[in-house]
């Protein structure tokens, strides 16, 4: 028989984030035994809690980012939701294989969509013909969507992601994860709270503002600890990587078009990245950049620009890929990783008044890359809060508007993630009350399979390094 197991996934916490200010998760420390994880490179959301939950390297489970580019589509994917992207057998796969009577709720890990797990939540807007982004959730079963929203109102997407991201995502998820626990009593619970995450790359980790926002998710966690405690469930907390303070962007994509690789296609006086034409370009994602160049003879070439690259650390042929286990068709031809200080933009175009309409926007799937641009609003307008109120006026009247407000200027950026060579303090961690005295005080991040399996079945072991594909 199984003991219930909860997950609950504090994106961006680390050791040096808990004291004081954060009672709930140092009581949690106190009351167990806290281990370091080592991350998948790249150490980014959708790659690392693939590599939790199927216990595989990149190359195996070949979630290579939060996006990629489609070799046959010509498009590149960013934030793809459907599980059946992921290749490996889950926890969940591996748990109800030995317990048939087993039961998992997905509560807003990444790639949620259509997988099999029991039970699942995970965020899914309405987007009308007229333009407008309606927040919304998605549910398997789906009733469950209605039920939630309907005790706790709409899924707060605006608070989710964009300049306007704050706790009450993190709150929401939280009390939805409560009322589906105690309706549908699931064996393993996987929760995900991202507010930390948003705050440490708005602000950076320094900031003294941070504290607060940590004050803010401690306080969330203790409602679920609490909660968890009073059902008799055995609670996990870990995060997927550190983020570090970084103040420089490296624009790869502008370092590739001033070389002549990258094919732009002009559009009512704006600029879009032609990626199926393109010699070579980047996909940018945090501080890793997948570069994709459409002749094999032309690979030599793009590494030896890239390696002049102020601010790339680590040029990446399929080589290297290889002993980083990272190789895989998604993969780009060569991958970047950034230096210390630093993280990787997407922008393309070399004058802002070319840059496209969505560029100003909070638009994650019309982008070449990954914008953390879009947790600010552009300091340049004068009296922003009335500049998006008439557009919101516009919308409810029926007229199309955009909401570009979004700046341009990447210096505003303070945190980031991405990179695995970390100090101690930064790196992600792993918590239980569990008996870990068997498990070394750092594991890799794919160990989290065993270690999950290992609270639900009691042989909560992590001594050994994940098996990559080439071992299964």
């Amino acid at each position: 028989m199984s003991d219930p197991t909860a997950v609950i996934l504090v994106a961006g916490l680390n050791k040096s984030l808990i004291g004081d200010f954060s009672p709930n998760l140092q009581r949690f420390c106190g009351e167990g035994q806290t281990r370091r994880l080592k991350p998948v490179l790249p150490a980014v959301t959708c790659s690392v809690q693939s590599s939790m939950l199927t216990g595989l390297d990149v190359s195996g489970h070949g979630i290579v980012g939060n996006g990629w580019f489609n070799r046959k589509l010509n498009e590149v994917h960013f934030w793809k939701q459907s599980n059946q992207l992921v290749h490996g057998e889950k926890v969940w796969e591996a748990a109800r294989r030995r317990e048939p009577e087993f039961t998992c709720l997905n509560m807003f890990w990444w790639y949620n969509m259509y997988s099999t797990a029991d039970y699942s939540v995970t965020p899914r807007p309405i987007y009308k013909a007229d333009g407008r982004k309606i927040p919304d959730c998605y549910s398997h079963p789906s009733y469950l969507r209605d039920e939630l929203q309907s005790e706790l109102g709409r899924f707060p997407l605006f608070q989710f992601w964009g300049p306007a991201s704050s706790i009450e995502s993190s709150r929401w998820i939280a009390e939805a994860t409560v009322i589906a626990h105690r309706k549908l009593k699931p064996t393993l619970t996987l929760v995900y709270l991202p507010h930390l995450d948003y705050a440490l790359q708005k602000l950076g980790p320094n900031h003294e503002d941070i504290k607060k926002h940590v004050t803010q998710i401690d306080t969330v966690v203790g409602r679920l600890l609490s909660y968890f405690d009073s059902q008799a469930v055995k609670p996990i907390i870990v995060s997927e990587y550190g983020i570090e303070p970084v103040s420089r962007a490296v624009a790869i994509n502008k370092v590739l078009r001033e070389e002549k690789q990258i094919a732009i296609r002009e559009e009512m006086g704006t600029e879009l990245l032609d990626a199926g034409a393109s010699k070579a370009f980047a996909v940018a994602d945090h501080q890793i950049a997948h570069i994709y160049v459409k002749n094999e003879r032309n690979v030599s070439r793009i590494l030896d620009i890239c390696k002049k690259v102020p601010g790339a650390e680590q040029v990446l042929d399929k080589d290297a890929q290889a002993k980083l286990h990272i190789d895989h068709p998604r993969a780009g031809d060569i991958i970047l990783v950034a230096a210390k200080d630093h993280w990787f933009s997407y922008n393309y175009w070399l004058d802002d008044s070319k840059a496209p309409d969505f560029a100003m926007c909070v638009d994650i799937h019309r982008k070449p890359g990954y914008d953390p641009c879009e947790l600010f609003i552009d300091p340049a307008i004068k009296n922003p809060k009335l500049k998006i109120a008439l557009k919101l006026l516009k919308r409810k009247l029926g007229l199309r508007t955009l909401m570009d407000v979004i700046p341009l200027d990447t210096s505003l950026v303070k945190g980031s993630h991405g990179r695995i060579d970390q100090p101690e303090d930064v790196r992600p961690i792993l918590i239980s009350r569990e008996d870990l005295n068997d498990v070394p005080q750092e594991i890799p991040c794919q160990n989290m399979k065993d270690i999950i399996l290992g609270h639900l079945f009691g042989t909560c072991t992590g001594s050994d390094r994940a098996p990559s594909v080439r071992d299964r």
